[in-house]
C-alpha cells in the first residue's frame, strides 16, 4: 500500500484529536470534519492543531456530510477518506468516499461489519460461528420474534453500541421492561433476537492491510450480566490457551474475509462456548474501553499509530505481550454524591497508568445502564492477570464514596461475576 506523496493527503470524519496527531507524525496532510454539536470548543481546537483545516458540519444530515465529503476530496486532491469515529455516520461518509474512489473500503463491507443483523445473516449464509436468530423491524415484531426461539435469548438494536438497549428475555416480565426501555431511549430497530451465548467473553482486535488480516491481541472481559450486559472490567493479554487463541483467530479472520473487509482496524466480540468461538459483534474501529491503552500498556504497541504507518505503506507486525494490563470501571449507587476520599492515594500508586473519576460532590450519579453511565476507571499494569484482579480489587477499595446518607465503595455487592 506504497503512497505517493500527493496520495499522502487524508480526510478523516470524525478523527479524534490523537489519530490527527498521529497522522501527521505518520506524514500525511489531514482534514477533519467533525460534527460540532458532539465535542466542545476546546477538543475541536486539539483536532485543528495538528490538521490542515476543520471542517465542520451536521453528521445527521446525510446528504450534507457527503457534500462537504466530495467538495473537500476535490478541493485538495486527497488521496483517502477515513472514517474511524461512531459507526452511525460511517454509512454516509463510506458511500460518498466509494463513489469517488478514495475510499480503502467497500462501503458494504463496513456495512456488514458494523450492523449486527447484517452481520449475523453474513455468517449464516456461510455457516461460520452458527447462533439461532431472528430479525425484527419493530419491538412489536421483537416480541414475536422471541416466542419463536428457546428461551432464555438476547434482544438489542442492530446498529446501536455500548451496550445500549441490550437485554436477555428469561419471560414476559423481561420483554416489558426491554420494550418500555428501548422506547423512552428512541432506540428505534431494526433488532437483533438471537439465542443467549454462554461462556467467557472475549474481544478481539485487528489490523486490516489489503485484505490480510493481522490479529493484535485479545481482550478477557467481565460485564454485569443481565440485564444490562455493560463491562465492567478487561484484561489483556487475555489467559488463553494456545488451542483456544488459535479457534479466535480463525473466527474472527473468518468474518472479515467473508465481509470483504480490505483495510483498518476492527473490534470483534466473542463468546467461547462449549460449542466453540461464538461471534457476538463487530464494528470497523477500534476497541473503546480504554482497550488501545492495555495494549499499550502490555506491549508497547501504539495500535492508534500503526493505522497510519500500515496506511503509509509500512508492514503490520503483531505485538508480542510482556506485561498484564487490566482496567477496571466503577459502578456506584445511582443517587447524589454527597463525598469522595481515596482519589490521591489511588494515583500515587505505582502500577496506576490513568485514574478517572468525572463527578464532584453535588454531582448526580446516573444509575448504571450501558457503557456511557458507568462512573469512571482506572488503569494498571501487572505480572499476571491475578496480579491485575488484585490490583483493581485494591483500587476500588481505596475509593470510597458517599452517596445520599450510604457510605459505600464503589462496587455494589454483585455487581462483578
Amino acid at each position: 500500500m506504497n503512497r505517493t506523496a500527493a496520495s499522502r493527503r487524508l480526510l478523516m470524519v470524525m478523527p479524534y484529536s490523537q489519530f490527527v496527531r498521529k497522522a501527521a507524525e505518520a506524514g500525511f496532510e489531514v482534514w477533519a470534519i467533525w460534527d460540532p454539536s458532539l465535542r466542545e470548543q476546546a477538543y475541536l481546537d486539539e483536532v485543528a492543531l495538528h490538521a490542515q483545516e476543520l471542517l465542520l458540519t451536521d453528521f445527521g444530515d446525510e446528504a450534507g456530510l457527503r457534500t462537504l465529503i466530495a467538495e473537500t476530496v476535490r478541493a485538495h486532491g486527497i488521496g483517502t477518506v477515513l472514517h474511524l469515529g461512531a459507526e452511525e455516520s460511517m454509512p454516509p461518509a463510506l458511500a460518498e468516499a466509494e463513489a469517488l474512489g478514495v475510499s480503502p473500503n467497500p462501503a458494504a463491507a463496513v456495512g456488514a461489519l458494523n450492523d449486527k443483523a447484517a452481520m449475523r445473516a453474513l455468517l449464516a449464509a456461510q455457516g461460520l460461528s452458527p447462533v439461532r436468530s431472528r430479525t425484527a423491524g419493530t419491538a412489536e415484531e421483537a416480541a414475536a420474534a422471541v416466542a419463536g426461539l428457546p428461551l432464555p435469548v438476547v434482544v438489542k438494536p442492530a446498529r446501536a453500541s455500548g451496550s445500549r438497549g441490550i437485554a436477555l428475555i428469561r419471560d414476559a416480565d423481561d420483554l416489558g421492561e426491554w420494550t418500555a426501555r428501548v422506547t423512552e431511549a428512541g432506540l428505534a430497530g431494526p433488532y437483533l433476537v438471537e439465542e443467549y451465548l454462554e461462556g467467557p467473553e472475549y474481544s478481539v482486535e485487528t489490523l486490516s492491510a489489503d485484505g490480510e488480516h493481522h490479529v493484535i491481541g485479545i481482550t478477557a472481559k467481565q460485564t454485569t450480566g443481565a440485564p444490562f450486559f455493560v463491562e465492567t472490567a478487561h484484561i489483556h493479554p487475555a489467559p488463553l490457551g494456545p488451542e483456544e487463541r488459535a479457534a479466535l483467530h480463525a473466527v474472527v479472520i473468518g468474518l472479515l474475509d467473508l465481509a470483504g473487509y480490505r483495510f483498518g482496524p476492527a473490534h470483534t466480540e466473542v463468546v467461547l462456548t462449549a460449542h466453540g468461538p461464538r461471534i457476538v459483534e463487530s464494528q470497523t474501529r477500534l476497541g473503546g474501553d480504554r482497550i488501545p491503552l492495555l495494549i499499550e500498556t502490555a506491549s508497547d504497541y501504539d495500535i492508534e499509530a500503526a493505522i497510519f504507518r500500515t496506511l503509509a505503506g509500512a508492514p503490520v507486525e503483531p505485538p508480542a505481550p510482556r506485561h498484564t494490563a487490566s482496567v477496571g470501571f466503577f459502578l456506584l449507587p445511582a443517587g447524589r454524591l454527597e463525598s469522595v476520599t481515596g482519589l490521591d492515594a489511588i494515583r500515587a500508586l505505582p502500577f496506576v497508568h490513568v485514574l478517572h473519576f468525572p463527578f464532584r460532590p453535588g454531582d448526580e450519579l446516573p444509575p448504571t445502564t450501558n457503557s456511557a453511565t458507568r462512573h469512571g476507571y482506572v488503569v494498571v499494569d501487572a505480572e499476571s492477570p491475578a496480579e491485575a484482579r488484585s490490583r483493581i480489587a485494591r483500587v476500588r477499595g481505596l475509593l470510597r464514596a458517599d452517596v445520599r446518607e450510604a457510605a459505600l465503595t464503589t462496587t455494589p455487592k454483585g455487581a462483578l461475576r
